[in-house]
């Protein structure tokens, strides 16, 4: 197999959506998500985890051993001081509420399977966001199933059942499937589920919204009906709930399966995703926490609209954007509401700039960029600025073969 080749068949692995993907000592990683063969969804394989060095933009495949997590859709990843937990999600077997940890400071990494856990697990579940706080991992809301003891149990606010989707044992309903807006507290040092008590006025039951943290105030937008988008916060010292209250005038279109990534103290960034006309959108927006206001943002990017990507915060506040579907399509009829699998999955890997740069970045990627013009003088770096300036001409050199291409 020669290079060319080789490449192809990387951005054909690499081509995916609904992922989990986080940033570490400038590089990406990524794992799970689905492609779409043949009109049929295809799980990628849970026994590998892909690396992106951000800085010359060059792929590397780990394979795992350990306790493979099941082919999952909907699961949700969260990187807590270099393990990765993967929680739920949908599986061959239906919903599951298992968890699996990967320890990525080993040299070979190995899935081990949570087991052994205090407190209440919460019922299965997929579509669901968390937030990493204080070691600790918050979930909030997805789509699942409850039996009918624990939906009687639960508030008729909390958990809202699709009329159309329950399974009976002869004359029975057994287990009800619908949306939730639970909250549900994993500590990472004692095993231990809890589910703290909320106050105010908490979103409806959803899934497939966006969730970013900023300090102790956890944030979620999206994934509703709403014709604007929405915006929440949750206390995560109180567990209040707090509604933004903004001018339709001025608040982007409703939206899920969109990205909310913090790009300063009081700052999140919000990225396409899929808009309540059915459109996938190409659109960027910062919501101000402090004013309550919404930002349009001018982007170089309006090429490129997205639905169930990842967009992680990188150097110098960059918005790294992956993967995800850039032609999402929704199907309905007067039966039920469908995707069509003739989506496009994507492998590329592209930026949005959030704050002016530092000279020291400027003159790096000018560099990296011509590096013609410095001749034998890169040989004059010392050798760790020397490494670095060729990732950046690596990283450069490949962009305008894409270019030309």
């Amino acid at each position: 197999m020669d290079a060319a080749d080789r490449d192809g068949e990387t951005v054909s692995r690499l081509e995916r959506s609904s992922h989990t993907a986080f940033i570490d000592n400038n590089t990406m990683y990524v794992w799970g998500g689905y492609q779409v063969a043949a009109g049929m969804d295809v799980m990628l394989p849970s026994d590998e985890i892909w690396l992106c060095d951000l800085d010359s933009g060059t792929w590397e495949r780990q394979e795992i051993t350990g306790d493979i997590p099941p082919d999952l859709s909907g699961f949700c990843g969260s990187h807590v001081n270099g393990t990765l937990f993967i929680f739920a999600g949908c599986g061959p077997l239906g919903w599951t509420n298992q968890m699996f940890s990967l320890d990525l400071t080993q040299q070979h990494c190995s899935w081990k399977k949570v087991t052994d856990t205090k407190g209440t697990t919460p019922s299965p579940r997929d579509k669901h966001s968390c937030w990493v706080h204080r070691d600790r991992l918050i979930y909030f809301g997805g789509y699942g199933c409850k039996t009918v003891g624990e939906v009687r149990n639960t508030g008729s606010s909390s958990f809202v059942v699709e009329e159309m989707s329950w399974t009976t044992i002869g004359d029975m309903l057994f287990r009800f499937w619908g949306w939730n807006n639970e909250v549900h507290v994993f500590d990472i040092h004692t095993a231990t589920w809890s589910t703290p008590e909320t106050q105010g006025p908490a979103p409806a039951p959803r899934g497939c919204h966006a969730s970013a943290l900023l300090g102790n105030k956890g944030y979620i937008s999206g994934g509703g009906e709403t014709a604007e988008l929405d915006m929440f916060c949750l206390d995560l010292e109180t567990w209040t709930w707090t509604k933004f209250d903004t001018s339709p005038s001025c608040t982007p279109l409703g939206r899920s399966m969109h990205t909310m990534t913090p790009i300063s103290d009081h700052t999140l960034f919000i990225y396409g995703g899929l808009g309540t006309d059915g459109n996938t959108l190409n659109d960027a927006w910062q919501f101000n926490t402090l004013k309550k206001q919404w930002t349009k943002m001018m982007h170089p990017h309006k090429d490129k609209p997205r639905v169930c990507h990842t967009a992680c915060l990188g150097s110098d506040n960059d918005v790294v954007v992956f993967g995800g579907s850039s032609n999402f399509c929704i199907l309905m009829d007067s039966v039920a509401v469908l995707r069509a699998p003739s989506q496009r999955h994507c492998s590329d890997v592209f930026m949005f700039q959030t704050q002016p740069y530092s000279l020291f970045r400027l003159c790096e990627d000018f560099i990296g960029g011509n590096p013609e013009l410095f001749g034998e003088q890169l040989n004059w770096l010392p050798s760790k600025l020397r490494n670095k300036i060729d990732k950046r001409v690596a990283f450069f050199s490949a962009a305008k073969t894409v270019l030309t291409a």
